[in-house]
């Protein structure tokens, strides 16, 4: 594949100044990241050699190497033999690992990633409610008689589940939206997992159809407010299965010695059971609505 034409801009050496702090290749690689950021550098554009770069920034070559390797491997550079090195031509790549980064290591509260992802599907199904394409709602149509098909069973229902969000995230239309509710659908896998209950899939699949009639019928507005619904109760159900855990941790010792139905029944919100999201105070699950024809 042809490397990306180099842009004609105004040479960038003279705005390179000679580095002084104590890691050295941090600020070379910072310089660099500053000079795209800025435009003074461009994808596709090929940076000076090595021998030129070590005298503008009067750092040794192991440092620049160090900087140059870093900004390689999370793609912002692209080096390739006989060519030198140059500006990435396609940033995705580079948003994407350090988007990634900053989820893995920073062990964001599964809350916190249930809201910022309510926040962004909603965009993302008035998106596709207003820009997507007769196929893509035929795609997700299908994709939610699986569903319905598959709701006695969790792992079926659980990979439908998840590709109906990345069919309809796809679809919005916008390319940093997919990237961002991905990610962090990516990182949410376990704790979904744990929410598709036998007594919680039929409700899953009445709000998934609630999203696609929205969707069908063009209207942005019903779209993100049916997605908001959805996302909202896949929240109260984790708050209240973290509540069911934490009154087990609780109780038990003391229902060892004597049992108590009236620390039991405080252990879920009445509203949660009444609305099928959580099972009933006596440990028993309510009866799953019949599902939508």
């Amino acid at each position: 594949m042809a490397s990306p034409r180099v842009s004609r801009v105004q040479p960038i050496e003279p705005q390179f100044r000679r580095v002084n702090k104590v890691s050295i290749s941090e600020d070379i690689a910072q310089q660099i990241l500053d000079l795209i950021s800025s435009g003074n550098l461009v994808p596709g554009q090929r940076l000076p050699s090595e021998r030129e770069l070590c005298k503008n920034f009067g750092a040794a070559r192991s440092s620049l190497r160090e900087a140059l390797r870093g900004l390689s491997m999370i793609g912002v550079l692209t080096a390739r033999v006989g060519e030198g090195t140059s500006v990435a031509a396609d940033g995705g790549k580079f948003l994407g690992k350090i988007m990634e980064w900053r989820l893995i290591t920073e062990k964001h509260d599964i809350e916190n990633l249930l809201e910022v992802r309510i926040a962004l599907e909603g965009v993302a199904a008035a998106n596709m409610a207003l820009h997507g394409t007769d196929a893509d709602i035929a795609k997700l149509g299908a994709l939610l008689a699986k569903m319905k098909s598959s709701v006695k069973d969790k792992k079926q229902f659980a990979a439908f589940d998840l590709e109906f969000h990345v069919t309809l995230a796809k679809a919005s239309g916008n390319s940093l939206l997919f990237d961002l509710i991905c990610m962090i659908r990516n990182q949410l896998v376990t704790a979904l997992d744990k929410l598709l209950l036998p007594h919680v899939r039929p409700l899953t699949y009445k709000e998934h159809t609630a999203i696609f009639h929205a969707i069908e019928r063009r209207d942005a507005k019903a779209a993100s407010d049916a997605m908001h619904i959805h996302l909202e109760s896949s929240l109260a159900r984790h708050r209240a299965t973290m509540g069911e855990q934490i009154a087990t941790k609780t109780i038990a010792p003391v229902a060892a010695k004597k049992p108590s139905s009236r620390l039991k029944a405080k252990s879920v919100p009445a509203a949660l059971v009444e609305k099928g999201i959580a099972a009933s105070p006596a440990g028993m699950q309510t009866a799953p609505e019949a599902l939508p024809d």
